[in-house]
């Protein structure tokens, strides 16, 4: 019976690539593997056909050979192999199998000691008020974290001693075991899958290299902060693992609002309460800005309720460059709700005067006489 074509049997193209030809293998590997396929010849035939037409088109110069003299090129060749004999598929294209059934494509590194890790990062938050944060402030805040040992040095060894590799595993980590044709892998039990193990550890950290603190921490809060800002203090999440680098801590900040002024982008605003005189008049009225200085206010004349005042620079600072946004001034207008005689007549004299230039069948003065009483 003839041959079927290698490059037909594993489904490529002529000019497909090792990775393609490595991928249609290890699909054709899976679905016709004995221990999936128990006695069926047929599939059989067919896994062994895909690794001899593998293990062809796998090596350049036995593809070239191929591709120029077809199955002929093959024959008798020192390196030639039939594969006739299942061992000898496991035994030369173990990485596909080990990769297909747990085994993985290379053999881990002997480990005789720990590799350093990265600490975590830690988060935290914080609350200040909105007149901190306009001025920057300093905040303490208590932080329990992890701290590199200071007995051991971080080794997780007592003095003098170091660690080894695992005898189970010789350093690898994992253990491998096997059922018909199948490996499983699994971590090791001696060394938890680490590839070593500390025979002496330190007495405080117990060969963990870290121990858990309480540590309090002065942090420095910028001006111009914004709620729900994240600062990084770096190195001060937790230590790392047997020497490794460690985390970062962030602090979000959370801003308190405040009863007389509120932030809008990078300007401080502030509510003013205006008798309707100064409002129709004009005025120059001073207020005390969040910081406690004094700011003397020009109010225009005819200046209408919900008008905003704006005086320069006297805003957030820009934590992203110079300069600062604005303090804005929202006017408001005193309607008292108790009048002495004396005030209602002269609110009434006031309306007469207008009435005279009123438009309404009622005039002004009756406006004000029907709230008034």
């Amino acid at each position: 019976m003839a041959k079927r074509d290698y490059y037909e049997i594993l489904g490529v193209s002529k000019t497909a690539d090792q990775s393609e030809i490595k991928k249609a293998y290890r699909k054709l590997a899976l679905k016709y593997h004995p221990d999936k396929n128990p006695d069926n010849k047929e599939a059989e035939e067919k896994f062994k056909e895909a690794a001899e037409a593998y293990e062809v088109l796998s090596n350049a110069d036995k593809r070239k050979k191929y591709d120029q003299f077809g199955h002929a090129g093959m024959q008798g060749g020192a390196d030639y192999h039939n594969f006739n004999n299942m061992g000898d598929i496991f035994e030369n294209f173990g990485d596909i199998f080990g990769d297909l059934f747990g085994m993985g494509g290379h053999k881990k590194q002997r480990k005789s000691g720990p590799t350093p890790q990265r600490g975590h990062d830690l988060s935290q938050k914080i609350s200040v008020t909105l007149k901190e944060s306009y001025l920057g402030c300093k905040k303490d805040i208590k932080l329990y974290h992890y701290v590199a040992c200071d007995t051991c040095s971080g080794s997780g060894c007592k003095s003098g001693t170091k660690p080894s590799s695992c005898g189970s595993c010789q350093g690898s980590g994992s253990v491998h075991y096997q059922q018909g044709f199948f490996t499983y892998t699994q971590a090791c039990s001696s060394c938890y899958g680490q590839g070593f193990t500390i025979p002496s550890p330190c007495s405080t950290c117990r060969g963990q290299s870290r121990l858990q603190k309480h540590e309090k921490l002065n942090i420095n809060i910028p001006a111009g902060i914004y709620n729900n800002a994240e600062l990084r203090v770096a190195g001060k999440g937790d230590a790392g693992v047997f020497g490794g680098t460690s985390g970062d801590l962030y602090i979000v900040v959370n801003i308190q609002p405040d009863k007389n002024y509120f932030r809008r982008d990078n300007d401080l605003v502030t509510k003013l309460t205006l008798t309707y005189p100064q409002l129709v008049l004009g005025c120059q009225i001073e207020i005390e800005n969040i910081d406690g200085s004094q700011e003397l206010i020009k109010i225009p004349k005819g200046s209408p309720v919900g008008k905003e005042i704006l005086i320069p620079g006297k805003g957030f600072p820009l934590l992203r460059g110079r300069g600062k946004g604005n303090l804005i001034i929202q006017t408001q207008c005193d309607i008292p709700t108790k009048l002495n005689a004396e005030t209602k007549q002269a609110l009434l004299d006031y309306a007469d005067k207008l009435g005279k230039q009123a438009q309404s069948s009622g005039g002004i003065t009756g406006f004000f006489k029907k709230f008034l009483g």
